[in-house]
């Protein structure tokens, strides 16, 4: 039976709850009973290795319990102990809309509403009737989860959240946010609390 650790963060770490998720190249749902909108299974078959779940090795100086976001790579990372990480594949900002620092997750929100800046609106008019927010479920672009990131106690407007173009992982996508697939964002959901580090590197590094 792997092992897992509670680290100073309060992340509970270890690669068994990753490997319970994955069945014959799908992952299911794993947040318990209680989501009001249960996930269908996700074939990662459908992208390519590099973007699918995986326990890896990952040196870094960062804490256990830190999340990495390789921008060039198009990869997320959660840091382990001993010299691990779990790796997901994400999609990041287009051109002209990346982005990269230090945050920490300040909030965590199941099936966030969502809220078109008024710069998206100028572009895409459409998107004006959800000037008021868009509900939460599965026709919302945040997905099926968001964890939201600040700095100084301020809300950068960037999330890390799921979506609902999941063929878009890999690759320059977003306005800027951190995209997952849903299952994936799920996961690291529950595995990182409110508080937790967020490392965005610049692409390049």
């Amino acid at each position: 039976m792997m092992k897992t650790t509670l680290t100073r963060r309060g992340v509970l770490l270890g690669a068994g709850g990753l490997a319970a998720t994955m069945v014959s190249g799908t992952a299911a749902l794993a947040d318990g009973n209680d989501d009001p909108y249960p996930l269908p299974p996700f074939n990662y078959s459908k992208l390519p290795e590099a973007f699918r779940p995986a326990v890896v090795d990952y040196k870094t100086r960062q804490w256990p319990g830190t999340i990495i976001v390789d921008t060039s790579a198009r990869q997320l990372y959660l840091v382990l102990e001993g010299g691990k990480a779990m790796r997901w594949g994400c999609a990041v900002g287009k051109d002209g809309f990346r982005w990269a620092g230090l945050a920490d997750v300040g909030r965590k929100v199941m099936w966030p509403r969502w809220t078109p800046p008024k710069e998206m609106i100028a572009r895409a008019p459409e998107k004006a009737k959800w000037a008021n927010g868009m509900p939460g479920g599965p026709e919302n672009p945040l997905g099926a989860r968001a964890l939201y990131l600040y700095q100084n106690g301020n809300d950068t407007l960037y999330r890390i959240h799921g979506t609902t173009e999941p063929l878009s992982i890999g690759k320059n996508a977003s306005s800027g946010c951190i995209r997952m697939v849903n299952q994936d964002v799920v996961e690291l959901y529950r595995r990182v609390p409110i508080g937790s580090r967020v490392v965005v590197l610049a692409e390049g590094v």
